[in-house]
């Protein structure tokens, strides 16, 4: 069995997508592709993916109507929803190899952190990482923001001090 890839979406703004990015490509990549994914949900302290399946549980709950398209789902393509991890940004990568480590097969790991490089733990994180996205907008306040991110990121590849 091959490690997985890790893979984060982070950046030092709030709003800039990341949540909304992981939970697309960990879905395309897992329901589509086939692929077995795990989610790390590491935006402490509002873990905005387990605030969504929470959502997602109590609409299921009180409308026979998603209940219905949800269990229609699950039937049509015999996949229950892929695997969410809760941590704090400290905790997480710890968790995740118990996870692989326990044998759970696992292709791809997707890291949701918070907006903010702040946090030893996301800088930990982010050490451990194949692939790191930054999303942007088109703002300048925003691009001037994602590359003080990415110019701190690199110093601490390169320097090993945080």
């Amino acid at each position: 069995m091959a490690d997985p890839k890790f893979v984060a979406f982070s950046t030092q703004k709030g709003g800039a997508g990341k949540t909304t990015l992981t939970v697309l490509a960990a879905s395309y990549l897992y329901y589509v592709k086939g692929l077995k994914v795990l989610v790390v949900d590491c935006d402490y302290p509002q873990f905005s993916i387990e605030e969504m399946r929470q959502r997602d549980r109590d609409l299921i709950e009180c409308s026979p109507q998603f209940k219905k398209l949800f269990s229609d789902n699950l039937r049509q393509t015999k996949l229950a929803p892929y695997p969410l991890l809760t941590a704090k940004p400290e905790e997480a990568m710890r968790k995740v190899r118990e996870i692989v480590e326990g044998g759970n097969e696992i292709d791809i790991v997707f890291f949701d952190l918070p907006g903010t490089v702040n946090n030893r733990g996301v800088v930990s994180i982010l050490n451990c990482m194949d692939t790191v996205i930054v999303p942007v907008a088109a703002d300048k306040v925003i691009l001037e923001s994602s590359l003080a991110f990415a110019l701190k990121i690199q110093e601490w590849l390169t320097t090993g001090r945080a």
